[in-house]
This record gives C-alpha cells, structure tokens and sequence, in this order.
C-alpha cells in the first residue's frame, strides 16, 4: 500500500517505519525538507513535501501537532478527496489547575477529528494511533499479560475503516471497532485522561478488568 505520512516526528518514525518493514510504500512530507529527508533516509521511504504526501497514496496519515492541521490542510487542499486520513493526533494543553510539581493534561480542543473531517468533507477520515505514545508504537512488544495490544478505530466509512484495521495488523496491533467519527471525542478523552495517569506513575490499565469480568450487560 502506499501511504503518505505528513509530519517527521516520533509519531511518524514509529508508524512509518513499521509499515516500510511491513513492505509498504511510504513518504513523508513536512515543510522542513530535511527533516523529510533524514526519516525518508532512516526508514527506507521517499521524502516530498505536504501536498506530495498528501496525494501520494491510498491512506494519509496526520502525525503533527494539532496547532499546525490548519496550515496543513489548506496545504493539502484538492488532493485529499477520496482518500482515508487517519489522525493519530491529540490536542493536548499542559493542566494549569494542576497541583505544584504534578503533571497532567487537558484538552484544548473537543473533537479534532470531526473538525478534520469538516475541513475535509470528501476524504475518509479514521481516528487511530491516539491512545498512546509513539515510542509504544516502535516497540517491538505487543503483547501485555496474555493480551494484544488494541488500537481502537472510529470512523464512518466502512471500507477506510477496514484499511485502517489492516494497516492496525501489519504492526501486529489488534484493530478494535470503536464506533463511528462521532465517538472519536470520546477517545480524545481517553487518551488525555489516561496519559496524565502515566506521566503521573499511575498504572492507568488496572482500571480496567478483562472483559470477562467487565458485566457490560444493559441493565
């Protein structure tokens, strides 16, 4: 598959250079050529600009701060029509309610996927990738106590969604249906909540039970 990556970031070096290993097609367009350049190099991919990214392929992926999705959107206007964005962005803003010397986040922005979506009406647009950092990504580990790691999948077009959970696979990730774009708020939310957990020292997965466990039956 060939996918464009716009950003050269953490995010982009970990996606980017498991799907090259996965022998996917890949180029990375930013608006600093050599950094496009120097993660090309390092992954085995092409570099380019935005508006080369952005028409290179089948699925483009947001891997850049959500302050920079404007510019780069009018950079990528008239080429991201029928394609399938997927946004692993997060709209994180430092807590300033937070207590001295804690860290913890909240989000600057509501629902930055549905405001891509809107930018970009005609493309396919799948939240995916959000929930943890990079260097998670790149890891080479993919199973914790007995389970898989899952990325969760909001979007509304059934077949960008597929693409998606096939790219999900090629990292020997779990893609896990999460509803439509709407809900993809909701797993802004997660992420910002449970980010602030880690980068606090708090083991944000034993919240969870297994779902065997979970008794999510409707009352």
């Amino acid at each position: 598959m060939r996918i464009g990556i716009i950003g050269a970031g953490a995010m982009a070096r970990a996606l980017g250079g498991g799907w090259a290993a996965a022998g996917h097609e890949i180029l990375i367009g930013a608006r600093s050529a050599a950094a496009a350049g120097e993660l090309a190099s390092a992954i085995g991919g092409r570099a380019g600009g935005i508006r080369d990214a952005a028409g290179f392929g089948d699925a483009v992926v947001l891997a850049l701060p959500v302050t920079a999705l404007d510019e780069v959107l009018r950079t990528a206007d008239g080429l991201l029509a029928g394609r399938t964005i997927i946004d692993c962005t997060n709209a994180f803003a430092p807590d300033t309610a937070a207590g001295a010397g804690g860290t913890a986040f909240v989000l600057s922005e509501d629902a930055v996927a549905e405001r891509i979506a809107a930018r970009a009406p005609e493309a396919h647009v799948v939240k995916a990738f959000n929930v943890c950092a990079a260097e998670v990504w790149e890891s080479a580990t993919r199973v914790f106590e007995g389970r898989r790691l899952a990325v969760p999948l909001c979007g509304d077009d059934p077949e960008a969604v597929r693409l998606v959970a096939t790219l999900v696979e090629d990292l020997k990730l779990q893609p896990l249906s999460a509803g439509g774009l709407h809900p993809a708020k909701y797993l802004e939310a997660v992420s910002v909540f449970a980010v602030g957990l880690w980068f606090a020292g708090q083991d944000a997965r034993a919240i969870f039970p297994p779902l065997d466990a979970a008794f999510a039956v409707a009352d």
